[in-house]
């Protein structure tokens, strides 16, 4: 069972950044590739991002296209990371991180990490 717990959330102004971190408790996730997802109030939980095992290849959603970066250290820290930069106050969500094939979750849901971008 891959354990994931996800950090780095805060408030911030809009045009802002902040970057996200995800940690296999089990340093086991290296096998997967992984996925960033967030779930904004009275909203379903959407696909942001994601990596593959080795790093080399990624995908976003559109809406986070050329502001959000994903990125993994196996080696070291076991830990995904979403670098956000200009942020906006649609990017306020609870946000998630998932093993994954394509951009579907493969397992249950840690406590995520609450951004909140003011206008």
């Amino acid at each position: 069972q891959v354990q994931l717990v996800e950090s780095g959330g805060g408030l911030v102004q809009a045009g802002g950044s902040l970057r996200l971190s995800c940690e296999d408790s089990g340093h086991t996730f290296f096998t997967y590739s992984m996925g960033w997802f967030r779930q904004a109030p009275g909203k379903e939980r959407e696909f942001v991002a994601a990596i593959s095992w080795g790093g080399g290849v990624t995908h976003y959603a559109d809406s986070v296209k050329g502001r959000f970066t994903i990125s993994r250290d196996n080696a070291n820290k076991h830990t995904v990371y979403l670098q956000m930069s200009s942020l906006k106050p649609e990017d306020t969500a609870v946000y998630y991180c998932n093993p994954v094939t394509g951009t579907r979750p493969l397992s249950s849901w840690g406590q995520g990490t609450q951004v909140t971008v003011s206008s």
